[in-house]
């Protein structure tokens, strides 16, 4: 009988995500549809938020961004959209626009063996962790990966 390790588990959840996550688009090369079919609790979905927009700025700059994207009305877009704005980001949610310097972003979030793995993609790059919900938020499980795309989207 042949088990897999945690880490080795972690990385067999990332590599499915990105094949899953790769046939659905926006109309756009490259860029996932928004979906969350992980149950958060409001404050899951603070703290996952929080977390991966830090990791974003790190990508993207600081505030200085406009970024779009369509939330889904779960409890994480919605934490998203919020957490985009208070890091000084100006979020464009119902245009579409193809200015070269709107970052287009979209997400996932998908339960996986009690924990949940949080996509955040662009045209650019793709940041994707693992996170276990508890009472008080949700911790991440896993170290961030980043995934760098060719020339596309680069401005």
């Amino acid at each position: 009988m042949h088990r897999f390790s945690v880490p080795g588990r972690l990385i067999a959840a990332i590599i499915l995500a990105g094949f899953l996550s790769a046939c659905q688009t926006l109309g756009q090369p490259g860029l996932i549809q928004s979906t969350v079919t992980a149950e958060l609790s409001p404050e899951a979905a603070n703290s996952i938020a929080g977390d991966m927009v830090g990791r974003l700025a790190e990508q993207a700059g600081p505030g200085s961004t406009t970024i779009r994207f369509t939330p889904d009305g779960s409890p994480f877009g919605q934490a998203l959209e919020v957490t985009l704005k208070s890091w000084g980001y100006a979020v464009i949610t119902d245009q579409k626009t193809d200015e070269a310097n709107i970052l287009a972003l979209a997400y996932t979030v998908d339960e996986f063996e009690g924990a949940v793995l949080v996509r955040l993609s662009t045209l650019r790059f793709d940041l994707t962790r693992m996170y276990k919900p508890g009472a008080e938020g949700a911790t991440p499980v896993s170290p961030l990966s980043i995934l760098r795309h060719g020339s596309a989207g680069a401005a």
